[in-house]
């Protein structure tokens, strides 16, 4: 062999062995799912993003206690130069620097309202962030349970498909021995062609759960997936809590409530009088002063000054509001209506709350009960198709009635994935309702 079909074997193997690779499912448990998921989301990203800048804002917010500290520098030419009583005044080049400071000694409470309005704030992003982290961590238990579900389908569609092409070539020997009728075969053909009908559907719709989970845990489209958790692990649900304390959406609520409380002493502290201190210094040079000077007998010689020195300055500013036409007031009851709104809005939404924690725990309970009942239908769908293949084997029962026992046996099948799948996803919205669901 040459050296150039050792070259084309080798990047075959190297091609065929990245092929197999590249299709390998990608088997993930649902904690996994939850993780990419949520590394992935953006929403997450932007309200954690929202939750840096408020925590940001809380230092900003602290600073307001602190005195602002300034320098400046001012360079200036003049031309010109002006006349000061026979004298000219020469500035050109002439620079002021300095330095100030200011400090707030009173705003009418402005500023420690600002911290509690910014430490709010920061609460709110807080529970942001944790409501959307809920509202992920429930799409994606939805779509991975689901995908199982649809999965379970198609594995139930094709078993039966393999129990109708059993009965086919039973009936098609049957027919060859005149023990069975063309109309036999055709109505398991009909039943056969309904059936791969069901199954391509099926298929789809496992394919489209595949996507949608695939969006969700940001891998790309055409990645296979293999789901780990397929067994259904269903407990009691015991005694279920009502209490609904946790709940992101209710804390968001009662935090706006306390930030209109301080929106009406922020309206209020602009009806009181501020104080505030500032002390400076400034250094200022090249400015001259040229003329002439009688020095006697009639006799002048041009004259120089440059002056070049340092002021400081102390200075306490009160400002006193006194009369604006109601315009305070008016913020404070405009504050005061939204305050009460708010309040309003939290009284609404509490009772909303309520009644989505008590349908979370009735579904659970529903959804529990649901599971029994299917299970006890497929014990008697199992039974029943039994009986009738051996009643049908020994001429005792109808062609009818097997296909029959065998559709109620696909129904009760797909009914407890149905139940099994929805209680999954019960318990997931019944964690959320109650503010619970933590990862």
């Amino acid at each position: 062999m040459n050296k150039k079909n050792i070259v084309i074997s080798c990047c075959a193997a190297l091609f065929s062995i990245a092929n197999v690779s590249a299709q390998q499912p990608l088997r993930l448990s649902l904690t996994e799912c939850r993780e990419m998921a949520l590394s992935h989301s953006e929403e997450l990203q932007q309200a954690d993003n929202t939750l840096r800048q408020a925590e940001l804002d809380r230092e900003i917010a602290k600073t307001a206690f602190l005195p602002n500290i300034e320098g400046s520098a001012i360079g200036a030419y003049m031309f010109p130069d002006m006349d000061m009583m026979g004298m000219k005044l020469r500035m050109r080049g002439t620079y002021l620097a300095g330095i100030n400071l200011t400090q707030p000694i009173y705003t009418g409470g402005k500023i420690t309202t600002g911290q509690r309005l910014a430490r709010i704030g920061e609460e709110t992003a807080t529970e942001q962030h944790r409501m959307t982290r809920m509202d992920i961590l429930v799409e994606t238990d939805n779509a991975y349970w689901t995908y199982i579900a649809v999965k379970r389908k198609v594995q139930m569609l094709e078993s039966y498909h393999a129990q109708m092409d059993t009965l086919y070539c039973q009936t098609e020997t049957a027919l060859m021995a005149g023990m069975a009728t063309e109309n036999d075969l055709l109505r398991i053909e009909t039943k056969r062609s309904d059936i791969r009908y069901q199954l391509q559907k099926t298929q789809n719709g496992a394919d489209l759960c595949r996507m949608s989970l695939c969006q969700i845990i940001g891998v790309d489209f055409n990645t296979a997936i293999e789901a780990v958790d397929t067994t259904f692990v269903i407990s009691e649900p015991g005694q279920l809590t009502s209490d609904m304390n946790a709940r992101p959406e209710l804390h968001l609520l009662e935090k706006q409530v306390a930030a209109e409380k301080e929106q009406i002493r922020m309206a209020r502290a602009d009806m009181l009088p501020t104080v505030g201190l500032s002390l400076g210094y400034s250094y200022f040079g090249n400015i001259k002063l040229n003329g002439t000077t009688d020095i006697g007998n009639g006799i002048t010689i041009p004259y120089s000054q440059e002056f070049r020195d340092g002021i400081g300055l102390a200075m306490l500013a009160v400002k006193i509001p006194i009369f604006h036409w109601g315009e305070s007031r008016k913020k404070i009851r405009k504050a005061q209506y939204k305050l009460h709104n708010a309040e309003l809005e939290l009284q609404k939404n509490t009772r909303l709350l309520s009644i989505e924690v008590q349908q979370a725990i009735r579904n659970v309970q529903d959804g529990y009960l649901l599971i029994h009942t299917a299970k006890t239908g497929i014990q008697q769908a199992d039974e029943n198709l039994r009986v009738m293949r051996n009643r049908y084997a020994a001429s005792m029962a109808s062609l009818t009635d097997l296909l029959d026992a065998q559709s109620q046996w696909q129904q009760a099948e797909s009914n407890l994935i149905e139940a099994q799948t929805q209680y999954k996803i019960y318990e997931t919205e019944y964690l959320r309702a109650t503010g619970l669901l933590n990862f």
